[in-house]
């Protein structure tokens, strides 16, 4: 048998502040742009490098969706980045302000950093130890 996730569904906000977001200050890939009405976008992002699990940018279609923007998880880090080069990633951050909510430590199991979306979706920066 051979599973994985492929994608998880980011309510947003507004389609094109979130590529911008997660393209030119996260460095990700744009994988797809794909109208589907005059409301309803398919956007796919993903981080650079292979294997990775893509994001399905979901732009909120009701008030209840509206509500979980940026707090999908109840204040929770939600998403999980790993990285090969820890300090190169957490300089990228700060030059493009992203805002960091807890500072680079290291700890057992590698280096990690808690940063914060556009949104307001807490994520992990991290490099496992070798």
């Amino acid at each position: 048998m051979n599973q994985r996730i492929a994608q998880i569904s980011l309510v947003v906000d507004d389609y094109d502040e979130a590529i911008a977001f997660y393209t030119r200050k996260l460095g990700f890939d744009l994988v797809e742009d794909t109208i589907m009405s005059p409301s309803k976008r398919w956007v796919i992002v993903k981080p650079v490098g292979e294997g990775s699990c893509q994001l399905l940018l979901a732009k909120a279609a009701n008030e209840e969706q509206k509500t979980r923007i940026g707090n999908q998880t109840g204040g929770r880090v939600f998403l999980f980045l790993h990285t090969d080069n820890f300090d190169r990633d957490y300089q990228n951050l700060l030059q493009h302000e992203v805002q960091i909510i807890r500072e680079a430590s290291i700890e057992e199991y590698g280096k990690v950093a808690v940063f914060a979306d556009l949104y307001g979706n807490l994520w992990d920066l991290v490099e496992r130890k070798a």
